[in-house]
């Protein structure tokens, strides 16, 4: 059964209880760390790949990730001056398009952010700005707020990428800029809960994380400069680490990952040959140090994958190369770095990694080892055109790849 609600999880630590929200219809799964729930998946693929169940043209040009919710696709694409959200079915019928905003037209003009979906709603930042809340029945557009304009935000040289965060009573963005680092808005009517203090930067292009540690939950936030750590009732920065000063070359970070968290601890990863970064948080969550640095996984932006003590996800070598990377969350040792066809996006599900390379469209399924990058079966997608950047997703027992206005649904189902 497709897990088409938010998963409630309850931890009772001593005599405090906390609840963290963890959403299936999200920015890379249900926790935005890569991680798809499903079970019983092939561990082999035909030579062609697996079945395709559907191929759907015409979308919009966009490198956000198709997610599903109650049976129906949403994905979002950018039309000449227009960004917009498709309802799609299984059987590739449109159910509804919605307009929500206006692109990013100076440079990568494809749609970046991927809906978050909860309770029939849907919530979508535009490019520029905009967070909207969408019915996902009708397509109707409930309430809009432009937060990047309201508080003074700034765009780094790229514009912005973020997929926003629900909590259980906020929508979580990031105009990062004059006014402020986040805002928490109300989901039912999008009016202000609370905002941050600034930083003295601009936005990156990472979507913010919910952690809980030691019964405490904490708001991750990346900007063009800092990671920083955010109280999610009051939007009260406990502490802040520049990325730039001691940990790059260039003067500049361009950040794009979503952090991994684990037991207390961040990993923090850019592409351009940035050091990563691993963070130990205190026991209250109010202050962090690092732990330890790394030069060899500095992932552009195909995002990254933390399984049983060990960090896979591909490097930067240029624009266009990179290769494959197994590093041990504890220490930083580099297990791996292995060349296969070029760098790109990663998932994972039922013991198995899933890749999607960037230049030509190879589709991998990798065992999750850190012995090496040992590619089982792979595929290759044709369809669409530019590079292939929209990071894959998994549900119900599919896999959905998206290349530019190209939607492809395969069934990855052990029969």
């Amino acid at each position: 059964m497709h897990r088409n609600l938010y998963i409630l999880i309850i931890l009772v630590l001593g005599t405090h209880t906390t609840v963290i929200y963890a959403q299936d219809a999200q920015w890379r799964g249900p926790e935005r760390d890569g991680k798809y729930p499903a079970t019983g998946l092939l561990k082999e693929w035909p030579e062609n790949g697996p079945d395709l169940l559907l191929k759907k043209e015409g979308l919009g040009g966009g490198y956000s990730t198709p997610v599903m919710y109650d049976g129906t696709i949403y994905v979002t694409g950018r039309r000449d001056t227009l960004e917009v959200i498709t309802a799609v079915g299984l059987d590739g019928s449109v159910y509804w398009e919605t307009v929500y905003g206006r692109p990013w037209m100076e440079s990568f003009q494809e749609t970046r952010n991927t809906p978050a979906i909860e309770n029939g709603r849907i919530y979508i930042t535009g490019a520029m700005g905009t967070v909207n809340c969408i019915d996902a029945k009708t397509g109707q557009i409930l309430w809009s707020r432009n937060t990047h304009d309201e508080f003074d935000a700034g765009f780094h040289r790229w514009g912005m990428a973020e997929s926003v965060l629900l909590t259980e009573d906020a929508v979580i963005s990031s105009p990062v800029g004059e006014e402020t680092v986040m805002v928490a808005l109300d989901k039912e009517d999008g009016s202000v809960i609370w905002k941050s203090e600034p930083t003295g930067d601009v936005r990156s292009y990472v979507s913010p994380l919910m952690i809980e540690h030691n019964g405490n939950q904490l708001l991750v936030a990346t900007t063009s400069r800092n990671l920083a750590g955010i109280d999610p009732a009051t939007g009260k920065i406990f502490w802040k680490l520049d990325l730039v000063t001691d940990y790059t070359e260039k003067g500049r970070r361009n950040s794009t990952n979503t952090p991994l968290y684990h037991n207390g601890e961040i990993f923090v990863s850019s592409g351009y040959d940035d050091k990563a970064l691993m963070v130990a948080l205190s026991d209250d969550v109010r202050s962090a140090k690092v732990k330890w640095t790394n030069d060899v996984l500095d992932n552009h932006h195909g995002g990254l994958v933390l399984l049983d003590g060990y960090i896979y996800g591909s490097n930067w070598i240029s624009n266009g190369m990179g290769n494959w990377v197994c590093l041990d969350w504890d220490t930083g040792e580099v297990m791996y770095e292995e060349e296969w066809r070029n760098k790109g996006a990663m998932i994972y599900a039922d013991g198995m990694l899933y890749v999607f390379e960037e230049k030509q469209g190879h589709v991998g399924l990798v065992e999750a080892t850190p012995e090496g990058f040992n590619v089982v079966s792979s595929f290759q997608v044709s369809d669409g055109r530019g590079p292939r950047w929209a990071h894959p997703s998994i549900y119900d027992d599919k896999l959905f790849l998206r290349h530019h206005d190209v939607l492809l649904v395969y069934d990855i189902k052990e029969r």
